[in-house]
């Protein structure tokens, strides 16, 4: 359709096998297939210069582990992007922590290209020319930043007009208006003699909004509190 938006997501990793599982199921497929968004990865190894595809190299200064090297990104990066404007993201520890509102901003990106950054670290001078913003998903540390980039691919792409079968339920989710989601209940009313709350049985949509407003306020106070 002409005029139609659609996201352009780009992913460099040198473990490529790690996305297809993932990237060929659920939402992230269906978005795919409706084109809503159009996701690519690549093996940074295709971008680099030497017989033995070396991505990596020792730390100066010392010190455990390997480094991975600036050139082969900042090759692929350029290839990769060609012409466009791209918004270039890295995964790594030390970058801004991945919230709703910075996944809705994504959202609206034309082309987003990720960098997954591995091994003790990325070349600081990738992080100095070529990236916009780094991104966190948790104060913890992985192995590498192809999980992350898993979550932050997933985040993004729900968010994008159309992907999700109902936009209504954007509404209420999670950390929406500063308050965790309300409890859901399905059939059967009674299992195993924990009975739905009676409230949700009664077809009454006033009480039913405040019962919903109320257990979202009670849950945000008991298990985020930072959030109020």
């Amino acid at each position: 359709m002409k005029g139609r938006r659609v996201l352009t997501i780009d992913i460099l990793t040198i473990f490529p096998e790690m996305f297809p599982a993932v990237l060929n199921a659920s939402i992230l497929k269906r978005a795919q297939e409706r084109r809503k968004v159009r996701i690519r990865v690549h093996d940074l190894r295709d971008f680099t210069y030497d017989k033995h595809r070396k991505v990596d190299d020792r730390p100066f200064g010392g010190g455990p582990g390997m480094v991975m090297m600036p050139g082969p990104i900042f090759w692929a990066v350029k290839k990769i992007k060609g012409r466009r404007k791209v918004r270039v993201l890295m995964t790594c520890a030390g970058g801004k922590k991945l919230d709703q509102g910075r996944a809705k901003r994504l959202a609206r990106e034309k082309n987003i290209l990720i960098i997954c950054g591995h091994y003790e670290g990325v070349d600081e001078r990738v992080r100095q020319k070529l990236v916009d913003m780094s991104v966190s998903i948790g104060d913890y540390v992985l192995t590498g930043g192809e999980l992350p980039a898993l979550v932050l691919v997933d985040a993004i792409v729900r968010l994008v007009p159309g992907v999700l079968g109902k936009e209504e339920s954007l509404i209420d989710e999670s950390f929406e208006k500063g308050k965790l989601e309300y409890p859901h209940y399905t059939r059967p009313a009674d299992f195993q003699g924990l009975k739905v709350p009676h409230v949700l049985l009664s077809g009454h949509h006033g009480k039913i909004q405040k019962w919903r407003q109320r257990q979202a306020e009670s849950r945000t106070r008991r298990h985020r509190p930072d959030l109020i």
